[in-house]
């Protein structure tokens, strides 16, 4: 390779290339407004007011990264789309700044004020893309809705069926909705023989 053509391919990595036509790109410093695994994107706040800024899953899986959690500090490329700006390449995500899961607010229409303790429940199911599911106390109980954004604010992102939870609850306006959510300690649990 020539240094001329070296020359060329940097130019060319450093305005960035979208669908074959290069671009240029805008470095962008803020903070991760949310990000959603199963619906594949999310978005970023410029500390500089700028509107905010797509960030794709195939972006952030490329530059080495699973997930971005809401509040992390994140430096990027962004480029020009029809739509808005996009991030086009991850330089750097400093999760420290982000908060814990219980400090963030919840996004949901509908919160409820827990009516009682803890209760050991069971889940009954849950389906990530539509983000809620239903756990149960045991049979001949009425179920209880779970949301995603009350997991995500307790540090779950996934249940599945048969798992047990310690939750508080309280009455929603469709029936009992989870308002708490831990995993059970089971390093007090019995030892079974």
């Amino acid at each position: 390779m020539t240094d001329e053509t070296h020359s060329g391919a940097r130019v060319a990595a450093e305005r960035g290339e979208a669908d074959g036509v290069s671009c240029d790109l805008i470095e962008i410093r803020g903070r991760i407004k949310w990000f959603d695994t199963s619906r594949g994107f999310g978005f970023v706040v410029p500390d500089n007011g700028m509107s905010d800024v797509l960030l794709h899953i195939t972006c952030l899986k490329r530059d080495g990264y699973e997930t971005a959690v809401e509040g992390a500090t994140i430096v990027c490329d962004a480029m020009r789309r029809d739509r808005g700006l996009q991030v086009f390449r991850i330089r750097s995500i400093d999760v420290s700044t982000a908060p814990h899961p219980s400090e963030l607010p919840v996004r949901t229409h509908v919160s409820v004020v827990p009516t009682g303790g803890f209760q050991m429940v069971v889940v009954k199911w849950f389906n990530r893309q539509r983000g809620f599911g239903f756990v149960t106390c045991g049979e001949g109980t009425p179920d209880i809705f779970i949301h995603m954004e009350t997991m995500r604010r307790y540090g779950l992102m996934e249940l599945v069926p048969g798992q047990a939870l310690l939750v508080r609850y309280g009455d929603g306006p469709k029936g009992r909705m989870v308002a708490e959510v831990r995993l059970p300690d089971i390093s007090h649990a019995p030892v079974s023989h």
